[in-house]
């Protein structure tokens, strides 16, 4: 139902979503960030990402070196080849996975490497940890991506 409802209205409420992000700048971080952190594990009761994996089919995610050595030891490769054959630099400088959706996103949406997975995976959607007013820029744009971070906005703006 959630993953539905995100489906249907994400298009729709982007520039309202866009415009309470920016007021939330002015919200002291430690209780934006207390209420985040309620409604994370809220809406992550309510929602299973292996029913969405639309941050795997549409967002290639950053690996740094310690993901690519991680990773190439847990496939059996020097990093080198695994570097060759999964990443490229993106127009940020970034190394990322080469293509989406990401190479290891299996037929069922789950992850093929998920114990070993890129930090940038592992933090997604950063909305917990009580860092959620570190990244209102990316939640801004994460709104139309996660229908976890589109769910916790919403609530944030029923506050």
């Amino acid at each position: 139902m959630l993953i539905q409802d995100w489906k249907n209205r994400s298009a729709s409420t982007q520039k309202e979503h866009h415009k309470f992000i920016n007021r939330l700048k002015r919200e002291k971080s430690k209780v934006l960030n207390e209420r985040a952190e309620r409604l994370h594990e809220e809406v992550f009761g309510e929602l299973d990402c292996l029913d969405c994996a639309n941050c795997c089919t549409s967002i290639p995610p950053i690996v740094n070196r310690a993901d690519a050595s991680r990773i190439a030891k847990h496939l059996g490769m020097k990093v080198a080849r695994f570097g060759e054959e999964y990443l490229h630099q993106d127009e940020d400088g970034d190394m990322v996975m080469n293509t989406t959706p990401c190479p290891f996103l299996q037929s069922d949406n789950a992850c093929l490497i998920y114990e070993v997975r890129p930090k940038a995976c592992r933090k997604y959607p950063h909305t917990d940890n009580l860092e959620f007013a570190d990244h209102l820029k990316l939640h801004q744009q994460n709104v139309m991506y996660c229908p976890a971070v589109f769910h916790i906005v919403e609530r944030l703006m029923q506050i």
